[in-house]
Order: structure tokens, then C-alpha cells, then sequence
């Protein structure tokens, strides 16, 4: 079972009905006790870092997903279930994340890189995504390098650890656009927005 964290933020019936196309049985879950019941954690999400980890801790929902990410559980997130994942975020103020991964999360700055037309925040539409670190990452099996996905983002994540880099992505300059470590699988793209790309990625979360 997948449990599909309903926290208010983000198009939680757009994710679920993804991963029911992608053969995933789900649960979606605002109540920690409902934790106990699902093998797999799926974090999407698209809102304000400090209000998404307010609403977390709100539902009681944050340490019980941290002690079962810990524990060994997959984990998926999308956008800012990604950048969830790590220590800080600089959106509007300071702010502690999960820290489950060492970085941070920063805006895109821009002003170094002009282009004809000039790129704009957020970053809006589809995007390659290209491999990093030689990965063998199983989310990505019968993916390649290069093909398109679609992003909705201003802020990008900055890992401490290069190694867990699973694809990056060119806007302006190359930014990190998903990341792998063990049981840790996340995406700055929308998987349930990808078309065939996102339905195999999910697909093979599925099977995991």
C-alpha cells in the first residue's frame, strides 16, 4: 500500500490517480496512526516550504514520516516533497526541512545567465532531464537521458553531496532535478504530469 500524504498542499487527486494508472494500490493519509498501514510514503506538493513543514508538524504528521524514512520505508517525493527533504530553505526567511538529506534549498538566480528571450522564475513547462553520477537508480529503469519533463518551481535544491544527484537539468545553469540515496527517491519535476516518462517512473516505484 501507498500512502499518499494529505497534507492540503499540492494536487493530491492528480497524484493518486497517477499512481492508480501506474498499477499502485494507495492510501491517501492525514492522520499519523494511518502510517502503520502502507509500505510505500509518497510526499507531492506545491506550496510555501515554511507552511508545508507548519501543516506537517500541524497533523502530526512529520516525525512519523521521518522515523519511517529512517526505518527503511520508500520514499517518493515531487517538488516540494523534494525539497522537504533536506536541512534548509531560503524561501522568504530561513526554515528547517526534515534534514534526511544534507543542502539546502535556494532560489534561482538568474542574473548571470542572460538569454534571447530571457529566462524567468518560476521555471514553467518541460525540460530535459539528463543523468548524473554514471546512476543505475531503479525509479529510473527504461528511462533515458535526455527526455522531457514537466517543472513548476522557483526554489531549487543545492546538495551537500554531489553522489546522491540522480538527474540534473539546464535553466540557465545546471540545478539538481532529482536525487537518489537507499530508500530516498525525489523529483523537482511532477511525475503525474509527465505523460509517459512520469507513468514509467511511477511504474517503477510501484514495483520496487
Amino acid at each position: 500500500m501507498i500512502g499518499i500524504i494529505d497534507y492540503g498542499m499540492g494536487n493530491i487527486r492528480s497524484v493518486q490517480r497517477a499512481l492508480e494508472r501506474a498499477e499502485g494500490k494507495t492510501l491517501l493519509v492525514d492522520r499519523p496512526e494511518q502510517l502503520a498501514g502502507v509500505d510505500k510514503i509518497v510526499l507531492p506538493g506545491v506550496a510555501a516550504f515554511e507552511d508545508a513543514m507548519i501543516q506537517l508538524r500541524t497533523q502530526e504528521l512529520l516525525d512519523p514520516i521521518v522515523a519511517a524514512v529512517k526505518s527503511g520505508t520508500p520514499y517518493l517525493g515531487f517538488c516540494l516533497g523534494l525539497q522537504l527533504l533536506f536541512e534548509t530553505s531560503y524561501e522568504n526567511g530561513v526554515h528547517q526541512g526534515m534534514g534526511l538529506l544534507p543542502g539546502k534549498v535556494v532560489r534561482f538566480d538568474l542574473d548571470d545567465y542572460p538569454s534571447t528571450p530571457p529566462l524567468r522564475v518560476p521555471h514553467m513547462g518541460w525540460n530535459r532531464i539528463e543523468w548524473e553520477n554514471e546512476t543505475n537508480c531503479p525509479m529510473l529503469e527504461g528511462l533515458n537521458s535526455g527526455q522531457h519533463v514537466y517543472f513548476a518551481h522557483s526554489y531549487c535544491v543545492v546538495p551537500s553531496d554531489e553522489n546522491i544527484i540522480a538527474t540534473s537539468t539546464e535553466y540557465g545553469y545546471n540545478f539538481t532535478s532529482a536525487v537518489w540515496k537507499d530508500n530516498i527517491f525525489a523529483t523537482q519535476f511532477h511525475p503525474e504530469k509527465s505523460q509517459s516518462v512520469g507513468l514509467r517512473l511511477l511504474q517503477n516505484f510501484v514495483k520496487l
